[in-house]
């Protein structure tokens, strides 16, 4: 077994299972190349509904209790929250089971940069499908197309508001200021899709620039009614299917706009869709966005000619997203250091289902997991995202809960999974001398399996 096989699957991956290093053998860095030509990783479950069926059942429901009988909070929890339990167990079972693994961590790193949390009752049910529907297809072509599936979501438009978003002399606004009412531009969108999608926090952008963006996608919204939680007035709610993008003309505010020193002409939804396209292929994101990805993969502080590498890519191809993972995983700075990253408390469950072959049913205790540990599916509290070092993420009382864990499967696992066998299978290239020999040591199989499990290399990744 070799050391890249270990990073392969270990790093590159969400965990080796037995057999896996074997079968990568010397070719670690092929069989991760392998999985950028294949198709998108997508996660095919009829019976998970999308996010315009969904949408469109709270529309109907909405109608049909007309003036409010029943609550909209309720409703959205009655329909959203079998949706989301659904959505999550989907995407654990793949992330254990796939053997595209490193296709597959790709798609949860970009559902982490484009993050939407649930603590937003309205994005409790879409979280999922804004990854099943927007990130999965994208995964593996260019970055271009990837944002603008994103920023036209419902999911990111109802979490950062912009369905509700009024430019200040559109139609609409004309309308509501003789009725006596101020409908205003809403910059949530215009100002994360900058600092936290593309350009990054440092990139030089003015407050001028975000509000630019923020009118330039005035209009970007939601059809039917669903979308408009605060009962605005019917001309707010009319027009377009159901849970689906929709580019409302009367909310869009007319003129043309200067974002970055380039001049955008007044046309409509492709001005907003221009500006995505520029940003997409901007240097400073291609910068901001390898350095996140570099810093995913291989380490906290991630080697400068690592980035310099992938930002070139970026930038040659255009936002070919394939050509930036190829840089990253023909780069030597890459596979240097085995057990250079910190596993999150989702990392280290993957791992743990992954290494042990745990089948999974579903259940809700198995979900409860991740929120034992800190770190509930589509739930990271802001539009930054989880955060990706390790002084996130190692501190005692995190690591406590993960040792409970630990010896929780130990003890349900010890009698009929041999511990010794396990590490060699999954970690035996990166595996201690002190590990084997505590693991050798064990009073018995489950005191071995918690060892196994609360090992520094087991820990890391």
């Amino acid at each position: 077994m070799s050391t890249d096989a270990a990073i392969a699957a270990n790093r590159f991956g969400f965990g080796a299972r037995p057999g896996d290093l074997d079968r990568l053998g010397g070719r670690a860095r092929e069989a991760l190349l392998a999985q950028l030509t294949g198709p998108a990783p997508l996660l095919n479950d009829a019976a998970l509904p999308g996010s315009r069926q969904l949408l469109a059942q709270i529309d109907a429901q909405r109608k049909e209790a007309q003036t409010g009988a029943v609550k909209l909070a309720q409703l959205l929890r009655d329909v959203f929250a079998p949706a989301y339990a659904a959505d999550v167990a989907a995407r654990v079972r793949q992330a254990v089971t796939s053997d595209r693994d490193f296709a597959e961590r790709l798609v949860h790193f970009w559902s982490n940069h484009f993050a939407v949390s649930i603590d937003k009752a309205a994005v409790l049910g879409l979280a999922g499908t804004m990854e099943r529907e927007a990130i999965r297809p994208h995964v593996l072509g260019r970055f271009s197309d990837l944002l603008l599936a994103v920023e036209q979501h419902p999911a990111m438009l109802l979490y950062l508001d912009n369905q509700q978003s009024i430019g200040p002399n559109s139609p609409l606004a004309k309308l509501a200021d003789r009725r006596g009412r101020d409908l205003g531009l809403n910059e949530n969108l215009g100002r994360e899709i900058l600092e936290l999608h593309t350009l990054g926090v440092d990139a030089g952008y003015t407050q001028d620039d975000v509000r630019a963006l923020a009118t330039m996608i005035t209009g970007w919204s939601i059809g039917g009614g669903a979308a408009q939680a605060r009962g605005l007035a019917a001309q707010l709610r009319g027009g377009g299917e159901p849970g689906a993008f929709y580019f409302r003309a009367a909310f869009h505010e007319p003129g043309s706009r200067q974002l970055l020193g380039r001049r955008y002409g007044e046309d409509g939804l492709a001005q907003g869709v221009n500006a995505l396209r520029d940003l997409a292929v901007n240097a400073h994101t291609a910068r901001h966005v390898s350095t996140k990805l570099a810093r995913h993969f291989v380490a906290d502080d991630p080697p400068p000619a690592l980035v310099d590498r992938m930002t070139h890519a970026w930038m040659q191809s255009q936002g070919d997203l394939p050509a930036v993972y190829r840089a990253l995983i023909n780069s030597p700075e890459s596979w240097q250091q085995p057990l250079a990253k910190y596993k999150t408390p989702t990392d280290y469950l993957y791992s743990a289902f992954r290494m042990l072959a745990l089948p999974l049913q579903g259940r809700a205790q198995e979900i409860r997991m991740f929120e034992m540990l800190g770190q509930r599916a589509f739930a990271p509290g802001s539009p930054a995202g989880w955060p990706d070092r390790s002084a996130d993420w190692d501190g005692s009382s995190a690591l406590l809960k993960r040792l409970e864990l630990a010896q929780q499967l130990g003890q349900r696992l010890g009698t009929n999974r041999d511990a010794g066998k396990v590490a060699e299978a999954t970690l035996a290239p990166v595996l201690s001398t002190e590990t084997r020999a505590s693991i050798a040591r064990a009073e018995d199989g489950a005191q071995a399996l918690t060892l196994l499990l609360a090992a520094p290399e087991f820990m890391r990744r």
